[in-house]
């Protein structure tokens, strides 16, 4: 994530615990889950909840992920792109919410590429306007895959380490 800072900062906690820090937050989305997933959350066209696991890739303020284009969470974000990740990381279990958008520019998809082959260990290669890799989780579908960006709108923050407490914080979009 970027260096954006939030527009408003709201305590969640009830036990006097004082506000989380952003920056502790954002450091800990930036090096993402032990085990490499979070769980993207979307909303079908008939008000259904869906979640799923996804590689997101936190790049300049924004989450991407990919998803085939025939899955259900391609479909509903289709028909919504409003939609969350969660991730439990080193001292923290957030919850992001946003508006996934597709991304098709060239030299995104490429950046984007890139940071999963170089910092994610997945060979990921821009075909199109989308991506290809000899493996990737069953719930993307096959390939090619689309690519997401996700415009962060407000973030929630549990930290479980010292200092504990419960945050939000809201970011202009």
């Amino acid at each position: 994530m970027d260096n954006r800072s939030p527009v408003e900062v709201t305590n969640l906690d009830g036990h006097g615990n004082p506000v989380l820090d952003w920056d502790r937050a954002r450091e800990a989305l930036v090096a993402g889950p032990a085990n490499g997933t979070s769980f993207l959350g979307t909303i079908g066209a008939d008000g259904r909840p869906n979640s799923q696991g996804v590689g997101v890739a936190w790049i300049d303020g924004e989450a991407y992920f990919v998803s085939g284009p025939k899955t259900r969470k391609s479909r509903n974000l289709a028909a919504n792109p409003a939609c969350t990740i969660s991730v439990c990381v080193p001292g923290f279990d957030l919850v992001v919410e946003g508006e996934a958008t597709r991304v098709t520019d060239p030299a995104t998809l490429e950046r984007v590429a890139t940071h999963y082959r170089t910092e994610m260990g997945w060979p990921a290669e821009v075909t199109g306007d989308g991506f290809t890799a000899p493996f990737n989780a069953p719930t993307a579908g096959p390939p090619p895959w689309h690519v997401y960006a996700v415009t962060i709108h407000t973030v929630y923050g549990i930290a479980g380490t010292r200092p504990t407490g419960g945050t939000r914080w809201r970011f202009e979009h």
